[in-house]
C-alpha cells in the first residue's frame, strides 16, 4: 500500500537525517491524515493517489505564481516537493497510451457527443488518476467528442 511505503520512507529519511525530504514526506502524510479525519475513513490507494495528485497540482500552481513574482527560491522549494510527491504516483501515461485509453472508454460508454462527457470522465478518472493531468484529459475528451 502506498501509505505504508510513505511511512517507511519517512523512517528512512529520519535515520538518514534528510530534513528536507522528511519535511515533504510529513506534509504528504499530514494531507492524507487530514482527509481521513475529515471523512472518517481510511484511505485506500486510489484515494491516496488523489491526495498526491492534488498536492502536485497545488505545487505546480504555486510554482507558476512564484516565478511570476520572481521568487525563484520559493519556486525551487515547490519543485522539490513535486519531485518527492511524484515518487509515489504511478508512471505517467504517454500521449499515445492516453489517446488509446480515451478511445477505449468512449467506445465502451457509447459516447457520441460532448453531452456524454460526464460519463466518459467518470469512467476515465480512476484509470488516469495520478498518471495524467485531469485538465488535459478533459480537454482531449472534449476535443475527441467534438469531432464525432
Amino acid at each position: 500500500m502506498i501509505k505504508e511505503r510513505i511511512q517507511s520512507d519517512m523512517k528512512a529519511a529520519m535515520k538518514a537525517g534528510d530534513k528536507r525530504r522528511l519535511g515533504v514526506i510529513r506534509l504528504i502524510l499530514a494531507a492524507v491524515k487530514q482527509r481521513e479525519v475529515d471523512e472518517r475513513i481510511l484511505l485506500d490507494d486510489a484515494q491516496t493517489l488523489a491526495v498526491l495528485d492534488k498536492m502536485v497540482k497545488q505545487r505546480r500552481d504555486a510554482i507558476a505564481q512564484f516565478e511570476q513574482a520572481k521568487r525563484q527560491d520559493l519556486a525551487d522549494a515547490e519543485r522539490y516537493e513535486v519531485t518527492i510527491c511524484q515518487e509515489y504516483l504511478p508512471e505517467p501515461l504517454g500521449d499515445e497510451a492516453l489517446a488509446s485509453l480515451i478511445g477505449e472508454v468512449i467506445a465502451a460508454v457509447g459516447a457520441s457527443s460532448v453531452k456524454d462527457m460526464g460519463r466518459v470522465m467518470a469512467e476515465l478518472r480512476p484509470k488516469v488518476q495520478g498518471r495524467a493531468d485531469l485538465g488535459v484529459v478533459s480537454g482531449l475528451v472534449k476535443q475527441r467528442l467534438g469531432e464525432s
